[in-house]
């Protein structure tokens, strides 16, 4: 016999809500038409500040991708000094930034640079809604509220922003250059050269004024670590035994696969937060619009990054290159940041594409120059930054010569001011290791301490 069920006290209580709610319908309609369409200023302010500390975080997150990267694309004796590096930029832009390159970048901007002091903080109206203080508590929320979101929320979001442009240096010079001679850099790097330009632009400075496009940093940031980058490989120059005596390039493939194709995958998702935190607003329906049409612009155009450039690997290197499929995902990604608020979204799978191809031929261009690179840095970031700052011509509604003003303007600055640090620190403290450093491996040599230690450290073979 089939059990029949009983409606019990649950199913009766279920039915009599259902009912309730039926009924409270209409008052629920009425209540609609008389509240205002949106949010709240208050409920805005949070929102915004939420977003600013939630993808600044996820920006945080693209250090490990980077020491990932990097440290697979080395050699093992120099893994473990790819660690200390990224934790050390990370650690020198926060300081630096917060100390002098904020300021330099955002308060009282002229047409070049903004105010040069020391440290940054909430605002008076913060501290005092912090304080509590009912003669003012009013006040004190309004003019908080009124900012749209709190003062270090932004902070914060910009600082992660300039860890990535001094990242970009530390992979493209990796393996022969002294630890404290790379951090001297990136504290002139994070304090100065990369606020000044981030001034022109996002500081509301002369290129603002000018119409230029780089809506997450195609050229202020990526460029930017590109030019830094290309200036130091020219001073320092190539790693021992990388070109041999008859012209020839000697291969140094990565010395783990699996920690570079995970560290592109864990910077391809800090991106998200990239270029969607870019829309420094979460506090409209409007602004979640745009903010959904980024990311998917973003992984659009990663994707098609990665599958051109493995396309044209095999006419390029001889075989299907899975270096140049990797670094094909970070030319995507580099080349839709100056417009990835496009709403014809093919677009983006056209301008990643061409960036995976573009960056797959630097590659191969840098070794017929002798330019030791050893991660891809200015193929990926530099090369494939112009063509995004570019290709905000095409449907992202920038103007072809503001664009190209731009380009050159911060390409000249940085990679001049750059060329000069890096010679001044080579004549005061010397840029690179000792041959015998070199060839030991920096993890030895310099730290005492090994990345694999169960490892036989096999010696190479140098033509020098």
């Amino acid at each position: 016999m089939i059990p029949i069920r009983r409606r019990g006290p649950k199913v009766v209580g279920i039915t009599l809500l259902a009912t309730a709610l039926l009924l409270a319908l209409p008052a629920v309609a009425l209540a609609d038409e008389a509240a205002p369409a949106g949010v709240s200023d208050e409920a805005q302010f949070i929102l915004n500040t939420f977003a600013f500390l939630v993808w600044g975080a996820l920006v945080m997150w693209m250090c490990a991708g980077f020491t990932m990267l990097e440290s697979g694309a080395v050699r093992t004796k120099n893994a473990s000094m790819i660690c200390l590096k990224n934790i050390g930029i990370y650690s020198i832009a926060g300081l630096a930034y917060y100390f002098i390159g904020y300021n330099l970048m955002y308060v009282d901007v002229g047409s070049v640079i903004g105010s040069f002091q020391f440290l940054y903080g909430p605002s008076d109206a913060e501290i005092g809604l912090l304080d509590g203080a009912a003669e003012n508590l009013a006040d004190n929320l309004a003019e908080v509220v009124s900012n749209g979101y709190s003062v270090m929320s932004d902070w914060f979001f910009q600082m992660v922003f300039v860890a990535t442009a001094a990242s970009i240096v530390s992979g493209a010079i990796a393996e022969r250059i002294k630890m404290w001679a790379f951090f001297a850099f990136t504290l002139i790097l994070t304090a100065f050269i990369y606020p000044i330009v981030g001034a022109w632009f996002w500081g509301t400075g002369w290129l603002h004024e000018a119409g230029f496009v780089d809506f997450a940093g195609s050229t202020i940031v990526h460029s930017t670590g590109g030019w830094a980058a290309l200036a130091g490989l020219i001073i320092i120059g190539p790693r021992l035994g990388k070109y041999r005596k008859d012209g020839t390039v000697r291969a140094t493939p990565p010395s783990n696969v699996l920690l570079v194709t995970l560290g592109v995958l864990i910077l391809w998702l800090g991106w998200f937060g990239f270029n969607g935190g870019s829309q420094l607003a979460l506090g409209s329906a409007a602004d979640a619009v745009a903010m959904s049409n980024v990311l998917v612009n973003t992984n659009l155009a990663a994707a098609a990054g990665v599958v051109a450039a493995l396309a044209v690997s095999r006419p390029i290197f001889g075989r299907m290159d899975l270096f140049a499929g990797l670094n094909g995902a970070l030319a995507g990604l580099v080349s839709i940041t100056a417009a990835p608020n496009l709403t014809e979204h093919w677009w983006s799978v056209i301008i990643g594409a061409i960036g995976g191809v573009i960056c797959t031929l630097a590659i191969r261009g840098l070794e017929k120059m002798k330019i030791d690179d050893v991660v891809g840095a200015i193929p990926a970031h530099l090369v494939c930054g112009i063509w995004g700052t570019l290709a905000a011509t095409i449907a992202g509604g920038a103007r072809f010569h503001v664009q190209l003003i731009g380009i050159v303007a911060v390409g000249a600055f940085v990679f001049v001011t750059s060329l000069i640090v890096w010679k001044l620190l080579d004549m005061v403290i010397g840029l690179r290791v000792s041959a015998e450093a070199e060839r030991l491996g920096q993890d030895t040599a310099e730290l005492g301490i090994e990345t694999y230690p169960e490892f036989v450290l096999m010696p190479e073979d140098f033509d020098d």
